[in-house]
């Protein structure tokens, strides 16, 4: 006999995101010595956020971990609370439900399934850019919009799509001659759209974008990451 990590058999690949729901889940907050197959049905939020950051390091393979602020955020996603503070959310605990079962509001998935998607992404094609900490990523549309009311015409950032699972878009602020601001949020980009054109050379695209939100040239930012041939063809 020999003890192993959790396996899960499955037949097909729509089951994936499942599956590895079930095996962090089982991995992450079962214990030692248990009945086989039990585990806890609700766990504190605080080692829900040590095992997302950890999945999260793992995954991408960077040693640039979630911050303060994007737990907070995927705390207000995960219980569906806005006007909760961090320190409430430190006393409260989490549910298997509300991490893959239950479908978020107004979506067509579950918390883990757009988590999955984040680490996929990020991953796959935004590696380099996150350990710079060039993305912001896990911040609400709401609170975007409230950092950049008050910052200069060009000033943008990265975050990932709340509508869409495995998507970073780029929101923006707009500033009329009248001086009024107005943000918006430019299409989410996918794996796919990332693996035809590079994010550092999208950006690079953009007109409209000048500032690295607070106040970073966007050609300091991300000119490590713009494709030589196209900068040689300027």
């Amino acid at each position: 006999q020999v003890l192993s990590l959790p396996i899960v058999v499955i037949v097909h690949g729509n089951q994936d995101n499942n599956a590895k729901a079930t095996v962090l889940w089982d991995n992450a907050f079962s214990e030692i010595e248990r009945v086989p197959f039990v585990v806890a049905e609700r766990v504190p939020w605080e080692k829900m956020c040590d095992t997302l950051n950890l999945k999260f390091k793992a995954e991408v393979q960077t040693s640039k971990g979630l911050l303060r602020d994007h737990y907070f955020f995927l705390a207000q996603k995960i219980f569906n609370d806005h006007s909760a503070s961090m320190e409430d959310f430190q006393n409260r605990s989490v549910s298997w439900a509300q991490f893959n079962k239950e479908i978020l509001p107004g979506r067509g998935f579950t918390f883990w399934q757009w988590f999955d998607g984040v680490l996929d992404l990020t991953k796959r094609c935004l590696k380099s850019y996150w350990s710079d900490r060039l993305i912001v990523g896990f911040i609400s549309k709401q609170y975007v919009c409230k950092l950049l009311s008050t910052e200069p015409d060009g000033t943008f950032l990265l975050r990932f799509s709340d509508s869409e699972i495995g998507g970073v878009t780029i929101a923006h602020v707009i500033r009329g001659k009248d001086g009024s601001s107005q943000v918006e949020n430019i299409q989410p980009f996918s794996a796919k759209d990332l693996s035809i054109r590079s994010l550092g050379d999208r950006i690079r695209d953009l007109g409209q974008l000048r500032n690295l939100y607070p106040n970073i040239p966007k050609d300091q930012a991300f000119g490590s990451h713009y494709n030589s041939e196209w900068v040689g063809m300027e």
